[in-house]
């Protein structure tokens, strides 16, 4: 085992007993940091709630939010989370399962149904779910699934919402070979529009696989150049200035950015997202930025694109439980293809 992952005793501490059978093994971090701090603990599994599932947790797969939670960075972030130490020392959103019980609230999935969803502390064998889970459709792994949630929302919302793409509009995706990424490409297919994909050359053939109509390999070509006109630019990668965007968005496009470099300093990626939204401030042109929310609604959506073959979630690499750490990092190098997922 990675020796930053640190075990928690399996045992409880009076008479070196095995642990309760109600116990589960979750992924903490009592402080921030590296992927070091990520230690495997023995914790009571969550209660159940009148208006909750208990889900047995397969798989989960790991986000920047996660990142950014386990780091504390960028600082003004520990506003939120914690200035000296996590509030929360749970991690993880994304998950797909199993429902062990339900609440006497709950109707819309049932003991047994194999589901997906979003919750924080999904980093475990169990986690217990109000509103943002849904049934998982046959055609989809429980490691696909795990792949879902918050990338694909991400895109859903970004474009649908945010963007308010509509059919036949000309739509680029800077950053199309991530884990948002290569959800925006196809929701953004299934929205009727004309997608452009930009990545990098090694990522050029999944691109077109999941149904770019044009990619644009920016190691041999800049998209800002070229002589294509955008409705609307998904901004992934946070790489490029305001004044390079505006060379290519049609009079009354739309940029909306929901990614940047990590960065560091006190803004972190806020900083990037900051500049371009007040350069583009005389613009007609609208410049928007935004977080997703979980939602049961927009799940059934996505379950459904899911169901239908339109939407098919990437899988990089998966990693088991006590391998986390590992994860973290390769999510850190910023090279992943589509999601990073953690298997139970």
């Amino acid at each position: 085992m990675d020796e930053g992952l640190r075990r928690g005793s399996d045992r409880s501490a009076a008479g070196g007993l095995p642990a309760h059978r109600d116990s589960m093994k979750a992924i903490v971090h009592r402080a921030y940091g590296s992927p070091d701090v990520l230690e495997v603990r023995e914790l009571e599994k969550p209660p159940l709630t009148d208006d909750g599932a208990l889900v047995r947790v397969r798989a989960a797969s790991v986000n920047p939010a996660d990142w950014y939670s386990m780091t504390g960075r960028p600082f003004i972030a520990r506003l939120f989370m914690g200035l000296r130490r996590p509030k929360s020392d749970r991690t993880g959103i994304d998950f797909a399962g199993t429902v062990e019980a339900v609440g006497k609230d709950v109707a819309h999935v049932r003991p047994g149904d194999a589901v997906f969803g979003a919750r924080n502390g999904a980093l475990a064998e169990y986690v217990c779910v109000r509103e943002a889970v849904v049934p998982k459709p046959a055609n989809v792994t429980m490691e696909e699934a795990a792949a879902v949630p918050v990338a694909a929302l991400t895109a859903l919302q970004g474009l649908r919402d945010k963007g308010q793409v509509r059919p036949g509009q000309k739509v680029l995706i800077n950053g199309a070979s991530g884990g948002v990424g290569t959800f925006a490409v196809q929701i953004a297919k299934a929205l009727g529009a004309e997608v452009t994909a930009v990545c990098s050359t090694r990522n050029v053939d999944l691109a077109r696989s999941l149904g770019a109509d044009h990619v644009v390999d920016y190691t041999r070509e800049d998209f800002t150049r070229g002589g294509r006109r955008y409705d609307l630019i998904l901004d992934i990668a946070g790489n490029r200035s305001w004044s390079a965007f505006r060379r290519v968005l049609a009079p009354r496009a739309r940029l909306v950015i929901v990614g940047a470099k990590k960065g560091g300093g006190l803004l972190g990626p806020l900083k990037h997202v900051i500049r371009v939204r007040l350069a583009a401030l005389p613009s007609r042109r609208k410049v928007t930025f935004f977080i997703a929310k979980t939602n049961r609604a927009d799940l059934m959506i996505l379950r459904d694109l899911l169901a239908a073959g339109k939407v098919k979630p990437v899988v990089d690499r998966r990693y088991p439980l006590r391998e986390v750490a590992d994860a973290f990092r390769y999510l850190g190098e910023g090279h992943a293809r589509g999601k990073i997922v953690v298997t139970l």
